[in-house]
């Protein structure tokens, strides 16, 4: 069974940035909202003639891309695939149907979320999968402020995109530094319990997979 981790955060947070330290010759950066990385030197390390870049807001593309990273011989070097962001892949499904009427549509889109994530746990055993999403933050009921993942339309809020997720990392600025935060404060932040002794660490993934190694 693969990893899956999601990173989310407001824009700007440091989800891409974190990104920074992986290495380009076993990963697979799938740009869904197609506005490039944001690091020096990014396009050297990936680009179409290292075969590690693709720009898409198809759902379908990324699965099937996915899927032949897991099954694919000359894919088998591949050991981390970045999904950035879910929510450009929404946007883009959503749009392409904004002249389509009535509740089919979401069911769609929930189901196609749905399912890429669910797949992604199938692979094989030594393939992380990295999705990152925007955030919404809104009251809770008694009033305080709470983060989610922002998502398209009521179907996918009543899923709770959350729960598909052992690890779900928030992104965010504090005093100046990108740090994650590991568990619960007032969002959806979670992780295994032992994989991480503070409640904020590094915005660096590479640290995060190697701490969920064991889990």
């Amino acid at each position: 069974m693969s990893k899956v981790i999601c990173i989310m955060g407001e824009s700007g947070s440091g989800k891409t940035t974190s990104m920074r330290n992986l290495d380009p010759k076993t990963t697979m950066y799938l740009d869904c909202d197609k506005k490039g990385l944001s690091w020096k030197g990014w396009r050297d390390q990936y680009n179409s003639t290292n075969q590690n870049y693709i720009k898409t807001d198809f759902a379908q593309v990324v699965q099937q891309t996915l899927q032949k990273i897991d099954k694919g011989e000359k894919w088998q070097h591949i050991k981390v695939v970045v999904v950035d962001t879910i929510n450009g892949l929404m946007i883009a499904d959503e749009m392409r149907r904004s002249k389509e009427k009535g509740y089919d549509k979401w069911v769609d889109l929930a189901a196609c979320v749905w399912d890429l994530v669910n797949e992604a746990y199938e692979y094989r055993d030594d393939l992380t999968v990295i999705f990152t999403a925007h955030t919404q933050t809104d009251h809770d009921e008694n009033g305080y402020m709470f983060t989610r993942i922002k998502t398209s339309g009521k179907k996918l809020d009543k899923i709770v995109l959350e729960s598909k997720f052992t690890t779900v990392l928030l992104s965010k600025c504090v005093d100046g530094q990108y740090k994650f935060e590991t568990q619960a404060n007032n969002s959806t932040a979670k992780s295994p319990f032992g994989a991480f002794e503070q409640m904020e660490i590094n915005n660096d993934i590479v640290e995060v997979i190697k701490a969920l190694e064991e889990f």
